[in-house]
Formats: structure tokens, sequence, C-alpha cells
């Protein structure tokens, strides 16, 4: 890594050293300066395009040039003719200020056309082939090339600090605007241009009163052979791990016309490639808003993700089935159809060992557990169904009407066998074999209507109505040796417990809001919204055993028992006033919540009704058009759903029992946030930073009681508030050839947990503070002619206090990518990141993950051959730390070996 530094070094200074330094003032023909003005310098002696730059707030300008040499520079801006200045160079850099006429022609698109980079007003449109240098398979290797733009190992773009909200191509959603299916599928050559679309509406006569500084999409252009034409790549490929045979079958195919579109995608692997993770499954929510009021929280839970699966680097063995449609469809100019249908299934084997030292045991009693080891092999089967269809109506430009209906499906099974070490404060050791079943199919439909009527140029309403019915009916099975809290289950005493839960969840949610808007002036409106939430959940739950003899027990202690109604209304009415005053944008106002939480259970009814008001604020200051300061304030009033209320016990694993609380209260929250961003064209700096504080008042919290490792906890209002403060900051600026990236999060937080204590036989409260810290660092190169590296060191620090008892986990990170042309068709490829782990006195573990390939495709040949290693050095496992008020933990989980494959891709 050391000689890559070194390397870099000398190729910036040898870089810079060939060249001069233009450099002036770009301004119109009455003296004004031009912000953002598009320039390129075209070499007259070669034709090519050497430099290309734009002027910033104040019209300055710069441009690298070779010395030396002949250019004529171009410089072209909305609304004025395009000047062409002749420039010869010397050895010294030179001055020159550029005045360009009015012109009502617009004649820019010869410049756009040769721009790496045209920046048009909230558009940024990236020249995808300026980027590029021949080893870029997908969009993601395109997108990390870009200047202002990264994308995240979990296939997420970020765009001048803030994460993209969808991607589109050709104008047209790609998967509900999915962007790892995006980034990890769409070729590198398909793509034409990458348009960055700032301050995007999907409603347009929303636009002039709604804030949408933080909704980026990116659309995609492709290139004229890929339109009205099948596209895409057919990969197949074998290869063997240390024992066994690995596979891997990842055919996809896309087209586009301006009539319809469609994209196939399907991967079938045991290499450990996972298409569909627990992240892509939080961001498929059907594209659907929220329509309940501002300032409540009420969140169903669901299990239906359930243990979707692991990432490749936390599971032993995964095989992959994966297969998506996603299609778009134009009956009219006016109508437009789109929709998807998701398959994933994934059959996943893990091997983990964790340590869990218990803090304070009770040192008095000889049987108090210190420490528990677990050995554990899990294996998952999980089969999970999406499908989407949508459909958008706009007669005219002052209506628009839209509805989604949405279905998620799934079947799940878990067969876990562990070991359970227990460790008393003597020293004396008990092992406890564990085996422990899951299972459930859940499912749920998702309604959203919206609808958008422009009276006139004063008066905008929007309703939006969305409708939640779901299933759950997870089943859950346990046979172990002992089981503390069998008696409070009214078990029968045997050698080996055998024990059961049924449960089954109904849930009918319905959100409608009607949003009116009058429009003041062009600097301000006032907003009226009326709305509500209404929820409906059943929650059954019953617990039975298999006796020794095979019969049946079912247990019909009322304490195991669960029949519980609960509903949830909120009806609010809000009143926000939003302005410009100069360089700032204030947006404020008030929302009135009625709120009913009402359970039935146990023969009576629990009813906490209240009123609450609650403001919100923010303040935005645009200091320059890509530079902004916002500060935003809120409260807001959390509830729990009826897992949280059910008083009957149920069994979440083998050692623990949860009982509900049916006078849990709502928690409330002070919520701040500041944050800055500047995008800098003139030198590509870009400049994101963020802080947020967080205060939850009468947070639900666990009270927990020990016997041993067995635990036994409900819920309860905690009149100790919890604290969070947190932020992070990235830094990244382009070269010509290097883009350098830092960043960093920190956070500190203050949570307060009850327990029982069995020292003083009371509840008692537990402090536990935890500060993190990561810092990541990065330096990348884009030549054509010469290899390309990426490298890096990431730091991470976790430190954590529980009552006193300080750990602190630090893992160093440093990494480097390496990709270069051994000849005009052969591509070498490799990476490799060193993972040091270790606590405050010690190092626990060292690993590294190391991949290389090598690429074989001959200029213009459809074919391409590749053979890859994957963990070179055959890492057997890697760490995870965890704490809280209980224990702190460290986790060795076993990963996939070794293996080669040799794969063969016809492109389309």
């Amino acid at each position: 890594m050391k000689k890559i530094i070194i390397y870099a070094i000398l190729l910036i200074a040898g870089y810079a050293n060939a060249q001069i330094k233009l450099s002036g003032v770009v301004k119109d023909s009455i003296g004004e300066n031009l912000e953002m003005a598009n320039l390129i310098a075209i070499n007259t002696d070669t034709k090519k395009l050497d430099s290309y730059g734009f002027s910033d707030a104040y019209g300055n300008y710069k441009l690298n040039l070779k010395q030396n040499s002949s250019y004529l520079i171009k410089v072209s801006y909305v609304g004025m003719k395009t000047a062409e200045v002749p420039v010869t160079t010397t050895t010294q850099d030179l001055t020159k200020d550029i005045v360009m006429t009015f012109d009502n022609a617009l004649d820019e698109v010869e410049i756009v056309s040769k721009m790496p980079v045209t920046v048009k007003g909230d558009t940024i449109v990236y020249n995808a082939d300026s980027f590029k240098s021949g080893t870029e398979k997908k969009l993601e290797d395109v997108l990390n090339k870009l200047p202002g733009v990264e994308v995240n190992d979990d296939g997420e773009i970020q765009v001048e600090g803030k994460t993209v909200k969808k991607v589109m191509v050709e104008g047209k959603d790609f998967f509900d605007g999915d962007s790892k299916l995006a980034t990890k599928n769409i070729p590198a050559n398909a793509i034409d241009k990458v348009e960055v679309l700032k301050n995007h509406s999907e409603v347009r006569q929303m636009s002039s009163v709604t804030d949408n500084e933080d909704n980026i999409v990116i659309n995609l252009k492709l290139k004229e052979g890929k339109k009205s034409f099948w596209f895409g790549d057919v990969t197949a490929g074998m290869g063997m791990a240390t024992k066994d045979f690995r596979y891997l079958l990842h055919p996809k195919l896309f087209y586009y016309n301006p009539k319809y579109s469609v994209n196939i995608i399907t991967d079938f692997n045991n290499i450990g490639e996972i298409p569909f993770t627990r992240r892509d499954y939080f961001k498929f929510t059907g594209g659907f808003r929220g329509a309940g009021g501002r300032g409540t929280s009420f969140n169903v839970a669901s299990s239906d993700i359930g243990f979707l699966t692991m990432r490749n680097d936390r599971a032993k063995e995964i095989e992959t089935r994966f297969g998506a449609l996603n299609f778009s469809y134009s009956p009219s100019k006016t109508w437009d159809l789109s929709g998807f249908a998701i398959y994933s299934g994934t059959d996943t084997d893990m091997e983990e060992k964790t340590i869990r030292n218990y803090i304070l045991p009770d040192e008095n009693n000889s049987n108090a557990i210190a420490k528990e080891t677990t050995a554990t092999n899990t294996n998952q089967q999980n089969d999970l169904a999406l499908i989407k269809l949508s459909s958008s109506y706009k007669p005219n430009t002052n209506n628009q009407f839209d509805y989604d209906v949405f279905a998620k499906i799934s079947d799940q099974n878990e067969l876990q066998q562990l070991t359970s070490i227990r460790t008393t404060v003597t020293d004396e050791s008990t092992t406890v074999p564990v085996n422990q079943i899951t299972s459930q199919n859940p499912f749920s439909i998702n309604q959203n209507v919206n609808y958008y009527y422009t009276l006139d140029e004063r008066n905008i309403f929007a309703f939006e109505g969305q409708h939640l019915w779901q299933n759950e009916d997870p089943f859950y099975n346990a046979a172990l040796s002992q089981l503390s809290f069998a008696n409070q289950l009214g078990l029968t005493s045997q050698s080996v417990y055998n024990v059961s839960q049924n449960k089954r969840v109904y849930t009918s949610k319905l959100d409608a809001k009607l949003d009116y808007y009058y429009v003041l002036n062009t600097k301000s409106n006032l907003n009226l919204t009326l709305g509500t939430t209404i929820s409906s959940q059943d929650f059954n739950s019953d617990i039975f055993e298999v006796l020794q003899d095979g019969t049946q027990n079912n247990i019909t202690n009322p304490s195991t028992v669960n029949d519980v109604n609960y509903s949830f209304d909120d009806y609010f009415a809000g009143l926000h006033y939003k302005f410009i005053a100069g360089i700032f944008t204030f947006d404020q106002g008030i929302t009135l919540h009625q709120y009913s939480a009402k359970n039935s259970q146990l023969g009576s009814v629990f009813d906490n009704s209240f009123t609450k008001l609650l403001p919100d604020a923010s303040i935005k200051v645009s200091l320059k058009k890509s530079e902004t300061l916002r500060l935003n304030y809120s409260q807001q009033v959390s509830f729990t759903d009826v897992n949280n209320i059910a008083e009957g016990f149920v069994f979440n694993n083998y050692n623990r029992l949860f009982s509900g609380n049916r006078t849990l209260e709502s928690a409330l929250s002070h919520n701040v946030n500041l944050s800055y961003y500047s995008f800098n064209m003139f030198n590509y700096t870009n400049v994101f930073a963020n802080v947020t504080y967080n205060k939850r008042i009468e947070v639900i919290k666990g009270l927990t009681a020990f016997d041993g490792v067995d635990q036994v906890s409900t819920s309860i209002n905690s009149v100790f508030p919890d604290e969070t403060i947190a932020a992070n900051a990235d830094f990244q600026k382009s070269y010509r050839k290097f883009k350098v990236t830092l960043g960093g999060n920190v956070s500190y937080s203050v949570s307060n947990n009850l327990f029982f204590s069995p020292i003083s036989g009371e509840n008692e409260n537990r402090e536990s503070n935890s500060f993190t810290q990561s810092y990541r660092t990065r330096l990348s190169s884009n030549f054509r002619n010469a290899p390309n590296f990426d490298v890096g060191y990431n730091v991470s620090i976790n430190k954590y206090d529980q009552g006193g008892i300080i750990n602190q986990f630090t893992t160093h990170s440093p990494f480097i990518n390496f990709d270069t042309f051994l000849t005009n068709d052969l591509i070498f490829s490799t990476k490799y990141t060193y993972n040091n782990y270790r606590n405050d006195s010690e190092t626990l573990n060292e690993f590294s993950f190391w991949d290389a390939d090598l690429t074989f495709q001959q200029d213009n040949s459809k074919w391409e051959y590749k053979i890859g290693v994957t963990n070179i050095l055959d890492t057997k496992s890697l760490n995870q730390d965890s704490s809280n008020t209980i224990f702190n933990s460290t986790s060795a989980y076993v990963i996939q070996p070794r293996y080669i494959t040799f794969s063969v891709q016809y492109n389309l």
C-alpha cells in the first residue's frame, strides 16, 4: 500500500508539472459576473477536449492546459451567445477575462454535447464516456468516477452528501427507483449520460409550495444503439470451493422505447452474492408516502421480513434464487402504467460463537451467571414475493391522479441448534443444548390513492390516502433441558421441555390527509392540513407443550393466552406558513392532534385519549446556488402497536419471556437538526455536514428480571429521558484524474433501562452511555492509459459505559482496489481489505478479504471470459461487538471459504 501511495503522489506531481493554469472572470456585456458558465478547452492540433470547468459565484474560472499548445476556449451560458476565445500557452500561467453577449437563440447545443459535466439550473448532466477508463462493467463503476457522486457497498447512491431517492432510465422508474438493482445490474456500456435532478418533484403543481431540496433523482440516458433494442447480458459460470461445487447464472435483459419499457433481472448462485438483502427489502415499501400528520409516529411492527437473509460475509453458506420483472407502459400521453414483480429465495447456513459477559452479577449468589458462551448452527429457508402495480393519470397540468397497490407474501423457516454454556460467579459451568424452530407465512396488501388539483395559480389541493391490511402468523418451538420460567407458563416438569407457541396478528390501518395551499405571492404561501389515522389490530396467541409420551398439553393459564383488540385513532389539523426573505426561507407551523389508544383484553377496556399541540419549524439559508445551511426543529409523539400492549406471556426466545403492558402511554421527543452542504463546481469540492440532537421523554422501555441467563420482561414508560447527539461530515474533492474523500461519523447516546435487581430486590435504573466513531479516507484515480487504484483507510471505535464498566472495541481497515489493462483485451482487477479487531488490551481477531479476477474480451466481441478467486487468503470468520445494559458481547461468524469460478458472459 505504501508503494501505491508513492506512485499516486508521483503521478499527481508529474501531471501538475506538465500543465499551466488559464484563469479569469466570465462577464456579460454590461459587466455582471456570470455564475456557472460552462467552459471547455479544445486542443486545435489534436481536436480533443483537454480541459473543462465552470465559473464560480463571482464569475471566476480556471482551466488546466498543456504547455506550449494552441486552444480554442468555448464558453456557454443560458441566454448568451457561445463565446470562442483562441489561446496559445507557454510555460507560464495565463489570465484572460471573457465577455459574453446576450442572445435569445440559446445556442449551447454544440458545447453541451462536448462537456464532460453540464449544469442547467437544478440539473447536472455527466457525459459518461468522459469518465470511463474502459474497465467499468456496471453502473456503479461509472457513478463512482463522477465528481460529487458516491456509491457505497450496499448500492446506495449519494450526490453532494445526500441520498438519491430513486433511479430512472429514460424518464421511467427502474424497479420503483431502487438504487441497488440499478447500480449492480445496468451495464456500463449502455449509459450515455447521467442526469442528476435536484429539487425533484413527483407532482409538477406541488413544486412551488413544497420543499424538495433533499429529493434528488438520477435519470440515465441510454446510448442510441440501446434504444428500441433489447440489451443486457447473460452470465454463466462454475467453480470449486474447498470441498464443494460452485455455480452462478445471471441473465439480465432490458428494453426501452418511448411507449414502454421492460427490465428482467435474474440471479441463481451459491457463491454468496446476495441480489436482494434486508436493506433492499426496507427500500421496497411500494413507493408509498406516509399520509399521517406531522408530529405523530405510529408504525405497525411487521415480522414479514423475518430473517430475510444475512449478508454474504455473515454466513457460512448461501444459495440464492432471484427473479425480477419491471415494466412501464404509456397507453396515451396522459396515462402511465408501471409495476414490478420480485421473487427472492435463499437457503442460508450460519455458524457463530458468542460470548456474553453479564454486567454486575450478584456476587453473593453462587448461582448468578457471570458469562454465557453459545455455539450456534442455523439453517434458514426464505421465499419472498413482492408485487406492485401503479397508475398515474395526468389529463392536464391542473390534475393528477395516482393509484398504487403493493402486495407482499413470504414463507420463512428457521432451524437453530445451539449449545449454551453458563458460567457462574464461582466459575461453575452448566451446558444446556437448545433446539429452536421458527416459521411463518405473513402477507400484506397496501393501497395508495393520491389526487392533486390546481384550481388556479393561488389555490392548490392535494389528497393522499393509504390503506394497509396485514396478516402475520409466526410459530415458535423450543426444546431444552432447563427453563427457569417453566412454572410461570404452567408447564409440566420434565427432563426436556418441548414448548411451542402460536401467534396471529391482524392489522387494518387507514391514513388520509387533505392539504390546501393558498399562494399569497411568489415568495409565501399558507398550508392547511386535515387528516386522520385509524388503525385496528387483533392479537391472539397461545402456548402448548408436547409431553415425553407424545401427548399435547394446551396451556390454559390466562397469563399465557392473548385475545386482544387494539385501536389507535389520530384526528389532526395543521396550519403552516412558509415565506422567503432574501437568502432565508422560513417554514413554521402547528398541528393539533386528538389521540385515542384503546385496548380490550382480560374482560375490560383501557382508553388513553388526549389532545396535543405540536410545533415544527425550519429555517434554510441559501448562501449560494449550491451552498445551503438548514436548521430544523420538531416535536413528535410516538405510540406503540399491539405487540407491546398484549399482557399474556409471549415466548420470544429460549431464554426470554415477554409480557406487554396495556397502560403504556405515548412518548414525546424533541428533534433538532442542523445541516450544511456545499458543492462547488468551480473547484469540484463537495462538503456535507450534519448535526442531530434527539431527546426522548416517557420513552417505552423494557423492565427485565433475570434468573441466570433467562429473562422475564415487560414494557413501561421510563421517567428517565434518553438523549442522543450525532454528527457526520464528508469532504470530497475531484481533480481531472483523482478524487479524494474524507469523512466521519460521531455519536454519543445516553440510555436508561430498568431491571429487577436480585441484590436490592427492587426495580433499578441503569444508565448506559455509548460513544461510537468511524472515520474514512479514500484516494481514487481515473486514468485512461494507466492502471487505476482506489486506496483508503477506515477506522471504527465503539466505546460502551454500562454502569461504570467500560469496554472499547476498535477496528482498523485499510483497503486497496486496483484494475488495469494487461493487454488491449485483458483486464486484471483486485480488491483487498485488512481488518484488525481489538479491545483495550489486545487484538481479538485479524482477518483479510482479498478477491481478484482476470477478464478477457476482444474489441467489438460480444463474448467475455472471466476467472475469479474469492477470499484468496481463506479467511475463516469475522467479529462483531455489541453492548446493552445487561451484558457486553462479542461474536465470531464463520464465512464462506476460498473458491474459484470461471464464467462466460454474452453481451446482447
